[in-house]
C-alpha cells in the first residue's frame, strides 16, 4: 500500500468536497494521510478512509518559511506522493521540501517547478464543480457524478448530546453565518421568523465572530439556543449529524450537513447553487434567481460579491421564512 499526503483547502466547504477524491485514492490501494489547519481538520474525521491527520499550525496569509520547513523535515521519506488541493504556491512548498517523489495539482501560482504532475486550471467560466474539480486529480475518469460522504461515530454524537441535554431528532440546527460575507446571508430576522414557525428547539451554530449576528436571532426568537462560538467544529458536526434538519445559507456547515445526509435547507443569494450546491438528495435549495414566479427577475445574480453592489440584496431579503418552511414540510413529507 502506497503511503499518500493530501494538502487540504483552509475552508471547511472545500474540505467536504474533498471527499469523493479521497474515496477514490483510498479504494485503489492508497493509504492516506492529510495535512490540515486547524480548523478544518475536523472535517476529515469525519472520513473513515483517512488514516492519519496531521494538524499544521500555519496562520491565513504569509509564506511562514520557518514553519513549514520544519513540518518538511517531519514528513521527509514518509510519502510516495502528495496532492496539493489548494491553488496557492505556497501549499506546494511542504512537499516539495520533504522531498515527496510525485507532487500533483493544478498549475496555480506558477508552481510548474513545484508540482511533478500538473493539471491546467480551468477557465472561470467553465470551472467544473468543485467535487469534479477534485476528484480529476485521481486522475481518472470524469467524478461529476461524487458526492461527499461524511460518517460520524454514533458513540460520539451520544457523548455530544448529552454534553448539550438534547435526544437525536428532536431540534433543528439554524446556521445564519458565511465566512465570505453579507450578501450570502439570510437576514436574522428571517430565521427569528422561521424559529417561530417551526415545532422544535432550534440550537444556532456558528464561529464565534458570528455570535453577535447569531443573538440577532435569539433577541428575536427566545426559544431559540444560541451556541456560536460555544462548540468547536468537532461538537458542531456531531450536533449537525443528529439534528432533525439544518436551515443555512451557502456555507461550510451546508455542506458539512449535504455530507452527514441531514435533511437541509439552504438559501442562495450571490453564489450558484450550480457550482457549490449541497449534494444531498435530502437538500432543498432555494435560489430566487431560477425561480420563473420572482418579478422582476434577478439579473444580477449571482454576482460573487461580499456585499450587494445594488444595496438591496434582493436575492436574500425576499425569500420568506414561510417560502423556507414550506420547503422544511417537503423535506418531512412521506
Amino acid at each position: 500500500m502506497s503511503a499518500s499526503l493530501i494538502i487540504a483547502p483552509q475552508w471547511i466547504g472545500d474540505a467536504v468536497m474533498t471527499e469523493p477524491l479521497l474515496r477514490r485514492l483510498h479504494a485503489r490501494g492508497e493509504r492516506l494521510s492529510v495535512a490540515a489547519l486547524p480548523w478544518v481538520a475536523p472535517v476529515y474525521r469525519a472520513m473513515p478512509q483517512v488514516t492519519e491527520i496531521i494538524e499544521v499550525p500555519f496562520a491565513h496569509g504569509g509564506l511562514q518559511w520557518r514553519a513549514r520547513r520544519q513540518i518538511a523535515r517531519q514528513l521527509q521519506g514518509r510519502f510516495e506522493t502528495a496532492y496539493v488541493l489548494p491553488n496557492s504556491l505556497k501549499s506546494a512548498l511542504v512537499p516539495l521540501w520533504a522531498g515527496i517523489p510525485q507532487r500533483v495539482g493544478y498549475l496555480g501560482e506558477a508552481r510548474v517547478g513545484l508540482l511533478t504532475h500538473r493539471l491546467k486550471n480551468p477557465p472561470k467560466a467553465k470551472r467544473p464543480p468543485m467535487v469534479a474539480l477534485y476528484s480529476a486529480l485521481s486522475g481518472e475518469p470524469d467524478g461529476a457524478q461524487d458526492r461527499p460522504q461524511l460518517r460520524w461515530p454514533v458513540a460520539e454524537q451520544e457523548r455530544i448530546l448529552a454534553q448539550q441535554g438534547l435526544s437525536a431528532g428532536d431540534y433543528l440546527v439554524f446556521a445564519p453565518g458565511a465566512e465570505y460575507g453579507p450578501a450570502k446571508r439570510w437576514p436574522s430576522r428571517h430565521f427569528a421568523a422561521l424559529a417561530a414557525l417551526v415545532d422544535a428547539p432550534v440550537l444556532v451554530l456558528g464561529s464565534a465572530k458570528e455570535r453577535a449576528l447569531c443573538e440577532e436571532i435569539v433577541a428575536a426568537a427566545p426559544r431559540v439556543r444560541n451556541l456560536a462560538g460555544q462548540t468547536s467544529l468537532h461538537e458542531a458536526i456531531g450536533l449537525i449529524a443528529s439534528a432533525r434538519a439544518v436551515v443555512s445559507n451557502d456555507s461550510g456547515l451546508m455542506h458539512v450537513a449535504a455530507g452527514l445526509g441531514v435533511a437541509q435547507v439552504a438559501v442562495f443569494g450571490s453564489s450558484s447553487p450550480e457550482h457549490t450546491p449541497p449534494l444531498s438528495d435530502r437538500a432543498q435549495v432555494i435560489w430566487l434567481k431560477r425561480d420563473a414566479s420572482y418579478q422582476p427577475p434577478l439579473d444580477c445574480a449571482p454576482c460573487f460579491e461580499r456585499e450587494c453592489p445594488l444595496g438591496h440584496t434582493r436575492c436574500l431579503v425576499d425569500v420568506s421564512a414561510q417560502r423556507v418552511r414550506a420547503s422544511l414540510a417537503l423535506l418531512s413529507a412521506p
